[in-house]
Parts: C-alpha cells; structure tokens; sequence
C-alpha cells in the first residue's frame, strides 16, 4: 500500500467517524427536544419610534456602564443586550417601547462602551444591573433580556428578587451542556483561535439549578425560537421551574432575529400588558 492510499483510507476513516458522531448528536438532539407547540406571533400596526432623549454613564462599584435613554413613562424598562452586544443592541424595542415607559438600554460589564473590570460572570453582571437600579432610582423596572441578557434577568430575579417589577428572557439557557452541538463547537473554535473571557462565559455558564430558578418570584416570560441554539427541554426546564412563569417558543425563529424585528417588542409588550389587567 503506497502512502496516496494510506492517506486515502485515513480520510475516509475520519469522515465516516464523523459521520458517526455527527448522526448520534443529531438522534440525541432529537431525543432531548421537548414536545413544545411553536406559536406563530402575529405584528400588528407598530407605534411610532421615539427618539433618544439621554446618553450617558453611571459610575457602579466596579464599573463606568454606559447607557441610553428612551420615552418618559411612569412605569421604566430596562433592556439587556446579548453576548458581545452593546447599549444599541435592543434600540428597536426601545424605540417602541418609549410610547408608553421610560426605557434605558444598558451595556454590560466588557461590553460597548461599558469599562472593563477584567472579570465577567452572570452573577456579576446581575449585581452590575441592580447597582444601575439603585442608581437611577427605579422602583420594580420590567428588565428585558435577549440570550446573555436573558441569563442576566433570570440572575438578577433570583439574587435580588425584590428589585425587577417582572422578567423577560429571550433565548436563555440553563447551563452550557443543554447548547445544540453546532453552536458550543462554533464557540469553542471561535475560542480557540480568538480566545477571550466572552467565549470562555458562554462555555462555563450559567448553572440554574432547579432551587435556585425557585427563588425567582418576579413574574416571568421566557421565550425562545423554535430554531435556538439550546435544546427545547431546556427552554421547558426554566419555564416549568421558576414559579408561575410563563413560556413561549416562536415559530420558525432563531436565536435572535425574531427580538428585533417588531415580534420581540410585541411579545414583551403583550406580557406587560397581561400584568396591569391581572
């Protein structure tokens, strides 16, 4: 056997041990995927968009955090973007949202415009959220959040739970192993070419244990695309565990698009409303 032949085989060796690996992911992916019922979320006429009134920083105990300023209802909304996002990240819900409250979007600890400690975890940031509260004198702000945002309102209600009036979360998970494959190996590569204390967040956290997920008394949505990047029981574990929550999962919607495109505002706006009549 030459060496083209010994290279040959070696190739084909190594396909088909991924072929493998890749069909029992996909069977398992299956298998974890809970028996959640999509709901197509309708967009009706939008409000007009409000224009920014306030850009500015408020000096925390370990961070200079950046953020902006939308509408000037009695009732204030706090936006937390994602991972590697900024202040602008969420200004389309803002926009929207100013019609009727006094919105801040925030950036995060690392992130935008916001100073860098040189450490970030969940918990870290939740405590950065409730020090902005403090800060700006907001009494039970709604706090919206989308994928690292959504852990950090999950964080913030179940370590302060006095502090948010109520809870959305857009595309959180529980725990780094509940990722669909695809994207931990994506980040995992991206870390390892690129390796920063973003990427190592999304590989080592969060963990929502069920006890704590009941210490969460603020009320909830959780919500998720029917294509996220975690698995469907996931997103039925944190709704089933944090008490009297509630949960939908978006037909045909990824991780993000649908937050931004008049669906996410829509759902928030609905779920908001829901408290006033209750």
């Amino acid at each position: 056997m030459n060496v083209l032949q010994k290279i040959i085989i070696s190739v084909l060796s190594i396909t088909v041990a991924l072929c493998i690996i890749i069909g029992v992911l996909y069977c398992y992916q299956k298998k974890v995927t809970a028996p959640l019922h999509p709901a197509d979320v309708k967009v009706g006429t939008l409000p007009e968009k409000q224009p920014l009134i306030e850009e500015g920083y408020v000096q925390l105990s370990e961070v200079n955090m950046h953020y902006l300023k939308y509408g000037s209802g009695e009732q204030s909304v706090l936006l937390v973007h994602g991972n590697g996002g900024s202040a602008e990240s969420l200004v389309s819900i803002a926009e929207l949202m100013a019609n009727e409250y006094t919105v801040y979007c925030i950036a995060e600890r690392c992130q935008g415009k916001s100073s860098d400690p040189g450490v970030i975890t969940y918990e870290l940031m939740a405590k950065d959220v409730s020090e902005f509260i403090a800060n700006k004198g907001l009494i039970k702000p709604y706090v919206i959040g989308h994928s690292d945002g959504g852990m950090v309102a999950i964080a913030l209600a179940a370590n302060y739970p006095d502090v948010p009036g109520a809870i959305v979360s857009f595309g959180a998970n529980s725990n780094p192993s509940t990722f669909k494959f695809y994207f931990t190996a994506g980040v995992w590569m991206n870390n390892l070419f690129h390796k920063n204390k973003l990427n190592d967040l999304m590989l080592k956290e969060p963990d929502f244990t069920k006890e704590y997920l009941s210490r969460i008394t603020a009320p909830t949505y959780i919500v998720a695309g029917e294509k996220d990047i975690m698995h469907a029981s996931d997103v039925q574990y944190l709704s089933e565990n944090i008490p009297g929550s509630k949960c939908t999962v978006v037909k045909n919607a990824d991780h993000s698009g649908y937050v931004c495109d008049g669906r996410g505002y829509t759902l928030s706006k609905n779920f908001l409303d829901s408290l006033r009549e209750e």
